[in-house]
């Protein structure tokens, strides 16, 4: 028989980092075309990849670009090995031997047998909390009918003894709970003597599903959320503003709800999944980044035949013709906190071979958002109530035809395995400087940092970014892109200062409309911030120590790549507070810093400059003693 020929529409991607999953891995390669299936094993015992992956593209162009551009890439600080997969022959039972992909079968065997045993597992666990729990019901029955006997009358109203009574049948689980349970059920309870059948018991039942819907609610949504902003996240707005005679036409609005996490340069990616064979005829505002296979149209050719298409913003300065209102920014989008006014960017876009009516319209499906990097989680597109619209003369209401949601949360979990910034702390009651963490931010580019002496930063074209943002930073110990220092600078009988200044360490890369989060006590009563616009963040009413820093527009609002200009700096003005100001104990500095809406890694609370002892604070107490001294002895002398 033939040796099997390579797949070449499948890849086979190894190395992959433990935090990447199948998402990731389809928004890693979905620039390079359609992708048809994205696997990646699973050991059945961890629940975890085993650190490679299948990605299927529908065109076997595609699927070599990707192996071009994405082997030996850098993925959550592990360098990707990227090949054509190979078919394997697995032995399928009956089915004889077929080529198929190795974990077509192979992970179907192990799920079985890892299932079987994990059953068998858990009966029997079942079984021996079952007659536990049977056994102690029966010795507490025993001793409540002993107890009555010989109870003294002076221990029936002890409130003591009723406690611990209490305490001891919640701990064990008494005939009351037990009946509840049934109830809740709506299982009758057994009367006999053995109170549940061997192989049932309602608590232990009700005890894993409560665990179960705890792990399935909680867990999703703290990947996703923020404490400092619960609310924030990014909406995407579909408007069909008229029918055609093949589809519509829709206005797309995404609006930036999050209060400082902005969109950065080279901007954000938008792509969906098309329900039935949508195309694209024509876009305003925006642009698909490939036509795809127009092959089979006459006549007039559609912008975008892709299932998949994948959608930038156009950049400023194109005609006038092609710009829709809030477009052309290059994808930058300004935090709702930081511009409201920026905080949104719109196009339009003619859809063909959809449906012309509300009911027969399919919306689009798995909607992935880049912005400009991982991160962002989309939820499935929800029809809403109709939008309405204004009429520039603002004396007339249109209503959008049919109208739907999309909405996407950010989590710094799955943007990157490691922080992007540091924090050091100083002070002038203490010489001590708190420097950042080693290797805070991770040490994997140490190997390809520059000094801040080096030659080769004369060399030019040293600033200029690479295609696949990978960053060049300059050597330090924490190895961090971004680095915050809050110095505490002057204090004042009513009032404190402290200095923040943020430093870019990265050569490629400089930060427009950069934000600084910070959160401390006495923010609350901030008095002047000098050189930097700030707003308070009270994203629950009732607790003001939160606010962000930002920019001045035209003056520092653009950070630099590093180097001499590569930084900024402020001061600010607070206020005491008699009831909680101190200088002990690290009170002066931060709690959580933020820097463009990700956390920051802060020193070890052990290593903050402290508050020397008071004999030393007073640097005048001694000459004051030696003066007083010399007076008393000129006194006694004349």
């Amino acid at each position: 028989m033939a040796q099997q020929q390579v797949q070449k529409n499948t890849l086979y991607v190894g190395g992959l980092a433990e935090e990447v999953n199948e998402g990731i891995l389809h928004a890693a390669f979905i620039p390079f075309g359609d992708i048809k299936d994205v696997k990646t094993p699973l050991d059945q015992a961890t629940q975890k990849h085993r650190s490679f992956g299948f990605v299927t593209f529908l065109e076997r162009e595609d699927a070599a670009a990707a192996m071009d551009n994405m082997d030996n890439a850098e993925l959550y600080g592990r360098v990707l090995t990227v090949n054509y997969a190979l078919p394997e022959k697995i032995k399928g039972g009956e089915q004889g031997w077929a080529a198929q992909p190795i974990w077509a079968d192979a992970d179907t065997w192990f799920e079985r047998q890892q299932q079987e045993e994990e059953m068998q597992r858990l009966q029997a666990e079942n079984r021996k909390e079952m007659a536990a729990a049977e056994e102690l019901h029966r010795k507490k029955l025993t001793e409540e009918r002993e107890g009555e006997k010989e109870e003294p009358t002076e221990t029936k109203n002890d409130p003591m003894a009723i406690a611990e009574a209490e305490c001891a049948g919640i701990a064990i689980g008494d005939l009351n709970i037990s009946v509840n349970f049934n109830m809740a059920f709506n299982e009758p309870v057994n009367p006999s003597h053995e109170r549940y059948p061997r192989n049932h018991h309602p608590f232990v039942e009700f005890r894993l599903a409560l665990v179960a819907l705890f792990f399935v609610i909680i867990f999703p949504c703290a990947a996703a959320y923020d404490p400092l902003d619960p609310t924030g996240n990014i909406t995407i707005k579909w408007d069909i503003v008229s029918w055609t005679a093949d589809g519509y036409v829709a206005t797309v609005t995404m609006n930036n709800f999050q209060l400082y996490r902005h969109i950065m340069s080279p901007g954000w990616t938008l792509g969906w999944g098309w329900a039935k064979k949508e195309v694209i005829w024509s876009m305003v505002g925006a642009q698909a980044t490939e036509q795809g296979d127009c092959s089979k149209f006459k006549g007039n050719v559609p912008h975008c035949c892709k299932r998949i298409p994948t959608i930038v913003d156009l950049l400023p300065g194109v005609p006038y013709n092609q710009q829709y209102a809030n477009c052309c920014k290059g994808g930058v989008v300004a935090s709702w906190g930081q511009d409201p006014s920026e905080a949104v960017s719109a196009f339009q876009v003619s859809v063909g071979q959809a449906g012309t009516s509300n009911k027969t319209v399919k919306l689009p499906k798995n909607f992935t958002l880049l912005g400009p990097g991982p991160g962002y989680t989309c939820g499935p597109a929800k029809i809403v109530p109709p939008t309405v619209f204004l009429t520039p003369d603002r004396r007339r209401k249109t209503q959008a035809l049919m109208t739907w949601n999309v909405t996407c949360t950010y989590s710094q979990f799955l943007a990157r395995k490691n922080p992007a910034c540091c924090v050091s702390f100083s002070s002038f009651y203490n010489e001590t400087i708190t420097p950042c963490p080693p290797c805070a931010c991770g040490c994997q580019n140490k190997k390809n940092c520059i000094p801040s002496d080096s030659k080769r930063l004369t060399v030019g074209g040293i600033n200029t970014p690479k295609k696949d943002n990978t960053p060049l930073l300059q050597c330090t110990r924490h190895m961090c892109p971004i680095r915050i220092h809050w110095h505490v600078k002057l204090n004042y009988k009513e009032y404190w200062r402290a200095k923040i200044s943020i430093t870019n360490f990265n050569y490629r890369m400089n930060f427009t409309q950069w934000t600084l989060v910070a959160q401390h006590p006495n923010l609350n009563n901030v008095t002047q911030v000098f050189s930097f616009d700030y707003k308070p963040l009270v994203p629950y009413q009732s607790i003001n120590d939160t606010g962000m820093f930002y920019g001045m527009k035209f003056y520092n609002d653009l950070l630099m790549e590093a180097g001499p200009y590569g930084n900024v700096q402020s001061e600010v003005l607070l206020k005491k507070d008699p009831n909680t100001f101190t200088f002990k104990q690290g009170w002066a500095f931060p709690r959580k810093v933020y820097f463009n809406g990700d956390e920051c890694k802060l020193p070890s609370p052990d290593t903050y400059p402290f508050l020397p002892n008071s004999a030393l604070a007073n640097p005048l107490s001694l000459p004051t003693m030696v003066a007083s001294l010399l007076f008393l002895l000129m006194t006694v002398w004349w």
